[in-house]
């Protein structure tokens, strides 16, 4: 896989963030929703992985005092596997530790084993469960922390 490169998003990535979303995720989000958090949203900060210039996937994470917070990461189903996912939120996590974040959480659906065994190589263990927490189909999401 050539050279990854992790960077902070911009509004004209927004068009390849909307096909990644429509690849990944049963409810994907919005422009008006990706248009908020890059602008409106004092909090958000996120970040893309690309390749060759092509966006293969994104992060986005909110910073509130010394607690960060992953909203979502997605990377295209034609490149998972290869290590890229881990690429980016270890980039991420570096992020938030330069920023002041002393503990990152975020959720994942109680079925993404795979995810849940990326997010525990960085530490992170379960702190709990929301219950019906995905709208698509009211599954579960379980909680994960870690300090920084």
């Amino acid at each position: 896989m050539g050279n990854a490169i992790v960077r902070k998003m911009v509004d004209e990535d927004i068009d390849n963030i909307l096909k990644i979303e429509e690849q990944c995720f049963a409810t994907p989000w919005t422009r008006d929703a990706f248009d908020h958090e890059l602008h409106d949203n004092p909090y958000a900060l996120y970040y893309v992985i690309e390749i060759e210039g092509t966006i293969i996937g994104y992060c986005g994470l909110w910073l509130i005092i010394d607690e960060a917070h992953v909203t979502n990461i997605a990377i295209l189903p034609s490149y998972r596997g290869k290590r890229l996912g881990n690429a980016l939120f270890k980039a991420v996590l570096t992020h938030a530790r330069q920023l002041g974040a002393i503990q990152l959480s975020l959720e994942v659906r109680v079925s993404n084993v795979v995810a849940q065994k990326m997010y525990r190589r960085f530490g992170l263990v379960p702190g709990g469960i929301r219950k019906n927490y995905y709208t698509d189909n009211h599954e579960d999401a379980l909680v994960m922390w870690v300090k920084l």
